[in-house]
């Protein structure tokens, strides 16, 4: 290294000219922020993939000489990247369980990096280990665990269901055949493990299926009653039906909080189906698992606490930035079942001399301090506030469900459980050769109706005129629209005025007569 690059600021240390070059860098980034992202006035600039990936392919990734000085390239950034991406603090970026993050979240995360903690191991994170597991500590109160229970911070939830899946397969593999998974790989009897869960839930049960070398086949759905939730009934014939098959069931997913209508599944009577099979549970908590901090929504948690294992995900309800997320065990000694031990990362007689190596918990080796988001996050607003900013999105839900349902040209497929809306547009022209064409390249498909072309042009033009980012699912064969409010921010006048941009689009595409009206009032 020359001696011309060793004097530059690049790294943030003891000197003087490291920490002016570095506050001043941060005050430079904060206000690139500000001017390009935060303050733009709508969620989205509208530029399609073509012009972007046009945009895109225009900035040089590595010079080969002089680099470009910190002010230039955070303006670039700015300009070409923040400016063109999802404003997800806006009152109409509602397409996913996406987040606006929490300032005090913010903060720890400028720490998080600058600090560059390695949650594997306590000599690359001492205090930090620590404070990771005072948040396990108050997560598994919080959830109804007792005194043996356990956990670690994950990337999400889809890791977190993983290791739920994981430890479930294990665990019945060593308690039924006495076979270690873990030394020995799959059990002979491997192809006849079977996993029950929802119809509705999340994809990445059957990918940890995959993952783990069970297959999909080894998912069984559930069927669901008229609210979208696992049928206590029909999980219990399933189970029978499985064994007379001569197949072993080994766990149940039961999931507190579906992608789209956010169903809880009853987890009480699933947990009791559970005791009787002799099944682990885990439930899928990653979207519903904010409830317990609200004081009017909580009961829909009750029998959480039974469940053997628990998926939370803090970048959804919780508000905290991307990525963050836990995985709780009620019983810690399971994590044996993944316990690895290495001589140059945590050797065993560190582990015997107390030492909170934190990596015999995780299937990730290097992980960041995420925990310290959540901490500061709940330091600064308190329980209370907490679960206010989670009712008051909720209450948002159920008012753009009534909006919805007063409205001739809308269907309301469900009414909000928790703060997902889903709806679709009907069109308002009866069927004839008077009815214009909605097919076009960019959504057509075999099967779909005109019904289900509308809808998809609706969304398709709402996010090409940057007026709202909403998203697209289907129920019952149909493609619906689907708003998320994850945002406390977002109120009954967002949504009133997202309605009537939709129904103004969906009667011009019908009709081909221009409204004159290009953007949803703020």
């Amino acid at each position: 290294m020359s001696s011309d690059v060793k004097q530059q600021p690049l790294f943030l240390h003891t000197s003087e000219s490291s920490q002016a070059a570095y506050r001043a860098m941060m005050a430079g980034a904060a206000d690139v922020l500000v001017r390009h992202y935060a303050g733009l006035e709508q969620p989205y600039s509208g530029l399609g993939p073509e012009v972007l990936t046009t945009l895109i392919d225009n900035i040089e990734v590595c010079p080969e000489e002089e680099g470009m000085p910190i002010p230039e390239l955070l303006e670039l950034v700015g300009s070409a990247l923040l400016r063109h991406s999802a404003v997800v603090t806006d009152p109409l970026c509602i397409a996913h369980l996406h987040c606006p993050p929490l300032m005090p979240a913010l903060a720890a995360e400028a720490l998080i990096a600058a600090s560059n903690q390695s949650m594997d191991s306590w000599d690359q994170s001492m205090a930090a280990t620590l404070l990771e597991e005072k948040l396990i500590r108050w997560l598994n109160g919080l959830f109804g665990y007792g005194q043996h229970a356990d956990g670690v911070f994950t990337s999400g939830g889809t890791q977190s269901n993983f290791m739920g899946v994981m430890l479930a397969r294990d665990h019945y593999a060593l308690e039924r055949w006495g076979w270690n998974v873990q030394q020995q790989g799959l059990p002979p009897e491997a192809g006849k493990l079977r996993l029950l869960c929802s119809e509705e839930a999340h994809f990445s049960v059957k990918q940890a299926a995959s993952l783990l070398g069970l297959g999909h086949q080894a998912v069984v759905p559930v069927k669901t009653d008229a609210d979208k939730r696992m049928c206590p009934e029909r999980l219990d014939e399933t189970i029978g039906r499985l064994l007379r098959d001569g197949l072993h069931p080994f766990a149940i997913v039961a999931t507190a909080g579906t992608t789209d209508y956010a169903a809880v599944d009853p987890l009480a009577a699933i947990s009791k189906a559970a005791v009787r099979h002799g099944l682990w549970l885990h439930v899928d908590a990653a979207y519903g698992g904010a409830l317990a901090l609200s004081s009017r929504y909580s009961g829909l948690l009750d029998g959480i606490g039974h469940a053997d294992s628990i998926t939370v995900d803090f970048h959804k309800l919780f508000f905290q930035p991307i990525s963050c997320g836990a995985f709780l065990l009620r019983d810690k000694r399971r994590f044996r079942l993944l316990r690895l031990t290495a001589d140059y990362l945590n050797p065993e007689d560190e582990e015997e001399a107390g030492l909170p190596n934190l990596v015999v918990k995780s299937v990730q080796t290097t992980r960041r301090f995420d925990a310290l988001k959540l901490y500061m996050s709940l330091k600064h607003l308190g329980r209370r506030q907490f679960g206010e900013l989670i009712d008051s999105t909720i209450r948002t839900a159920k008012s753009a469900a009534e909006m919805i349902s007063r409205e001739s040209c809308f269907t309301l497929m469900a009414e909000p459980v928790i703060n997902t809306v889903v709806f679709a547009y009907r069109p308002q022209l009866a069927e004839g050769p008077e009815r214009r064409s909605f097919g076009q390249a960019t959504v057509s498909g075999a099967g779909r109706t005109a019904a289900d072309q509308l809808n998809l042009l609706i969304r398709e033009r709402l996010l090409a005129e940057g007026a709202g980012v909403i998203a697209r699912t289907k129920s019952d064969g149909r493609i619906c629209l689907k708003l998320t409010i994850l945002n406390p921010l977002t109120g009954p006048q967002h949504i009133s005025a997202l309605l009537e941009r939709i129904r103004t689009i969906g009667w011009e595409l019908e009709t081909g007569i221009p409204s004159g009206k290009e953007t949803v009032a703020r």
